[in-house]
């Protein structure tokens, strides 16, 4: 009995397994087909973009952006590199000379040993203190010679302070300082740069959302014209209308065709804009996600012209302004006499041999000390006077720049405010005339139906009506780039899309640099 039950499952198996393969396999199919059908569909699936991630992305990734960032590094680099002046300064000597002399009266020959070392260091005053050592062997044995063969050392300090020219921390700092308020100039001209990059993203982004909904506009108008032609020629065919009725619906057709084609070709172009200021790889469609606002926008004028004065390339020259007012006053100061204190104090000695000459000098047994002026002025002085003649016009010349541009930014503000408060009627104009649009092409359309307008005149209309709806598109977002363009010439437009500039980064590029 159990020899059959055996038997009979040996036969029983192999089909069993067979069609539990075949069932693993077809669910294997199906999977596959399932997963290449999702990744076909994802990779046909657009990019949809809002307008924060495509500010984020263009802040992030631009290139001119990042290009722009380099700037502040490099004046850091300067800056650094200028509060080099602080370093203490070592210098070392030696040398060793021989010398023969054939002619009387010092007939003979003698050498020379030269060990000198200083250590300078330079203060915020202006002051220069040297700390020196000088060790010298001199050989001779010269018949005439009176003394042979000794050592000789000097130990000291001295310090040199200016009195009246380049005293003081301004004029000892002044490239560190030159190089600070350069730095603080490239940020504001990368804010700058910074603003008009995110006012171009949002034209940019709201012009791809016209050209779409353009095109939309385009496929119905299409849509409609074949609509016309195929009730055109079915009405033709019924003896209602003229066959010439056909030729007006067909080239009514081939021409919104047309209109279709260049519309495509349109959102492919600005599509590629996009991806290129956003530095987006990837070959996918962008569909932007926002809408354009319609609501109406409060705007202060006072407050917008005091804001417009504080923008980022007014605030850049006056950065320049500061530059040139401390390069005339250090230049006013080079115009004085070169009048300085020398202070010097140290022991000196002289031995035959080096202990005991270091012994001497050590003991301070020989000191010296000395203090004097000392004086110097350029007869005519025509290169310092002309300098700071020179870098009082350039101040001056600033001074007006910043004055025009604060000018023109008041003019810029209430222009931009018109704009404003013209799109927004605009807007009522164009959703008034896009209905009207659309009424006058349903009573042509009836109209047509019994015979009082033609085929042309209905397709005329309609050409109306896409135009209006046109208008309607141009004015909406014509109303919100005026909006972006306030916030530019208000410098606010940062600041309402939640961007700012941070020094750290351009501190950071610096110290990564190797």
């Amino acid at each position: 009995m159990e020899s059959g039950i055996r038997g009979a499952s040996q036969i029983i198996s192999p089909c069993f397994f067979e069609r539990k393969f075949n069932v693993r396999m077809i669910v294997l199919s199906i999977a596959c087909l399932l997963f290449l059908w999702q990744s076909a569909s994802a990779a046909d699936a657009p990019l949809k973009l809002s307008l924060h991630e495509a500010v984020k992305m263009s802040v992030e990734k631009n290139l001119d952006l990042r290009v722009e960032v380099y700037n502040p590094a490099i004046f850091e680099a300067d800056i650094n590199r200028n509060r080099s002046i602080y370093d203490p300064l070592l210098l070392l000597n030696a040398s060793f000379t021989e010398s023969r002399t054939p002619y009387a009266p010092t007939i003979g020959y003698g050498q020379s040993v030269y060990l000198d070392g200083s250590l300078s260091q330079l203060f915020w005053t202006g002051a220069t203190a040297t700390l020196a050592h000088n060790n010298t062997y001199i050989g001779n044995d010269s018949w005439s010679a009176s003394r042979k063969n000794f050592w000789q050392s000097d130990l000291g300090v001295t310090l040199t302070q200016p009195l009246l020219r380049n005293v003081g921390r301004e004029n000892t700092e002044v490239n560190i300082l030159v190089s600070r308020l350069s730095k603080f100039a490239s940020i504001e001209h990368l804010n700058t740069r910074l603003i008009n990059t995110v006012a171009l993203v949002r034209t940019e982004y709201f012009k791809l959302y016209s050209l779409r909904e353009q095109l939309e506009v385009k496929k119905v108008s299409l849509e409609l014209a074949r609509k016309i032609l195929s009730e055109t020629k079915a009405r033709v065919a019924a003896g209602v209308l003229p066959a010439m009725e056909i030729l007006n619906a067909e080239f009514g057709a081939v021409s919104r065709e047309k209109d279709l084609i260049d519309a495509e070709k349109a959102v492919r172009d600005q599509v590629d804009v996009l991806r290129l200021l956003l530095q987006i790889e990837s070959r996918d469609d962008i569909q932007t996600v926002d809408l354009p606002r319609r609501d109406v926008f409060d705007i202060s004028e006072e407050a917008s012209i005091k804001l417009a004065q504080n923008r980022s390339d007014i605030k850049e020259q006056k950065r320049n302004l500061e530059i040139n007012e401390l390069q005339t006053r250090v230049f006013n100061n080079k115009v004085k006499p070169d009048l300085s204190l020398v202070a010097k104090a140290g022991a000196a000695s002289q031995e035959k041999t080096y202990s005991r000459d270091w012994e001497k000098l050590g003991s301070f047994n020989t000191p010296y000390w000395s203090v004097g002026l000392n004086f110097s002025y350029p007869l005519g002085n025509r290169a310092a006077e002309n300098d700071y003649r020179k870098s009082r016009l350039k101040t001056e010349q600033t001074a007006l720049q910043i004055k025009s541009l604060e000018e023109s930014a008041a003019k810029e503000v209430k222009a931009a405010i018109r704009a404003v408060t013209s799109g927004y009627k605009q807007i009522d104009v164009a959703d008034r005339g896009r209905a009207y649009g659309e009424e006058r092409l349903k009573a042509f359309m009836r109209k047509n139906e019994v015979g009082l307008a033609t085929t042309k005149d209905v397709l005329d209309v309609e050409n109306d009506l896409v135009a209006a709806k046109n208008n309607q598109i141009t004015a909406v977002v014509g109303y919100v780039n005026a909006i972006t363009q306030l916030w530019l010439i208000t410098g606010e437009l940062l600041e309402r899309e939640d961007v700012r500039i941070v020094e750290g980064d351009a501190d950071k590029l610096y110290s990564n640099t190797r």
